[in-house]
């Protein structure tokens, strides 16, 4: 189908800068972006369907490339434990955390994980959302794990959102490995990836590098493992203490290392001479009150595209709003509104591996995007969070539901 999308003011994002066409128009066939430019220099011809945008602000699609968004049960408990002077760590190794999600999404069948996580990813798409990260993670056996991924997949066939997959069974030591976490690393390496993998279900591999999780010993293996199966990673580096998990990345061509708190300028030389993404997560550093913040200059002089995401999960980043991720990545960690919807689209494509379809309005990508009625690009970053009015697209589609 061939159609025209006209009256608006085009933030294409090229470059990761916000590259305005003003009174722009975008010729789309068949999901993809044919043609973009200002209005009056359009080419004549015919188009099977029209869409007046009102003189809205266009955008591409946002991505949250970084989600933990299938689990069972929630943690608000262990947020009062917070509130009560109990850190992240002190409460992991009292059996919860992570591994508390662990027992509830075990206990979870197939149609409770998917009816729990497709209200939330409504939420979120609701918001300008086209394209999701989905981790597993609270499984770390064989079938929670595939469950997990499995409804993951299943949200991408029954929403209009693409969904990336990450099997993140690298994330906790399950309580039935207690002290024995080579044991575990070898059943991840042996059995869970090889295994999902030949089943299609994991489009990228991820793993929780940090003195309650693995050491970069054991991270490695999971990689070479990764890389043997043809497996893009990624890694939840540098968080609570600086363990070289963002150098490992970097050796390993990661699409991304996530949180980086306690990265230094080595680590931003690293990752910009790999490619590699820095993923910030201002959720989790909010709700757990962190004052050490991510070397946001480094990543500036060496380069490093920057990406923003919610890290939406029960424990430490209850996340429901991918704008507000773009006012607290603007409030707490200094980014410009420019940097921060750069974050949560280019970047965030990147952080995915999908930037040359996905994250800007270019020639030849797939057209995911957001007609907002606004201002301007600021103002998408000004709100704390909410639903600003506006036009969905996914594929060229206009989102109805």
């Amino acid at each position: 189908m061939n159609q025209l999308w006209s009256h608006c003011h085009a933030i294409t994002m090229v470059g990761g800068r916000y590259s305005l066409i003003e009174d722009a128009a975008l010729i789309v066939v068949d999901g993809r972006i044919d043609w973009i430019g200002r209005e009056i220099d359009l080419p004549k011809q015919h188009f099977d369907a029209s869409h007046d945008l009102g003189g809205r602000w266009l955008t591409p699609g946002l991505i949250d490339c970084h989600t933990h968004l299938v689990f069972g049960g929630d943690r608000s408990g262990e947020f009062e434990q917070r509130l009560e002077g109990a850190d992240y760590e002190t409460i992991a190794r009292q059996g919860g955390g992570i591994v508390s999600s662990v027992r509830a999404t075990r206990e979870s069948d197939f149609e409770t994980l998917y009816a729990r996580a497709e209200a939330r990813a409504r939420v979120l798409l609701a918001e300008g959302v086209t394209t999701l990260e989905i981790k597993s993670g609270y499984g770390l056996d064989l079938d929670s794990e595939r469950r997990m991924l499995q409804v993951a997949r299943e949200l991408e066939r029954r929403l209009p959102v693409t969904v990336k997959t990450t099997c993140l069974a690298a994330h906790a030591l399950p309580p039935e490995y207690a002290e024995r976490s080579d044991d575990y690393i070898e059943l991840v390496c042996e059995t869970i990836l090889p295994t999902l993998a030949t089943e299609g279900l994991i489009d990228a591999v991820d793993g929780f590098c940090e003195g309650i999780a693995f050491s970069p010993a054991q991270m490695r293996r999971v990689f070479d493992t990764a890389r043997h199966l043809g497996l893009p990673v990624k890694l939840h580096a540098e968080q609570l203490s600086r363990l070289g998990g963002c150098r490992l990345a970097a050796e390993f061509g990661a699409l991304s290392a996530d949180h980086v708190e306690y990265a230094n300028a080595e680590d931003a030389r690293a990752m910009a001479a790999s490619g590699t993404t820095a993923v910030l997560l201002p959720g989790a550093f909010l709700t757990l009150r962190e004052t050490q913040l991510p070397p946001i200059d480094a990543f500036r002089e060496h380069g490093v595209a920057m990406a923003l995401a919610s890290d939406l999960n029960p424990g430490t980043s209850p996340v429901l709003s991918l704008r507000l991720m773009m006012n607290l990545g603007c409030t707490l960690f200094r980014l410009t509104p420019e940097e921060a919807l750069a974050g949560v689209t280019l970047h965030a494509a990147k952080a995915l591996g999908i930037d040359a379809t996905h994250g800007s309005l270019e020639v030849g990508k797939v057209a995911d995007a957001v007609a907002w009625d606004v201002t301007g690009p600021a103002e998408l970053a000004y709100w704390l969070g909410g639903q600003l009015p506006g036009v969905r697209f996914r594929h060229g589609e206009r989102i109805t539901a």
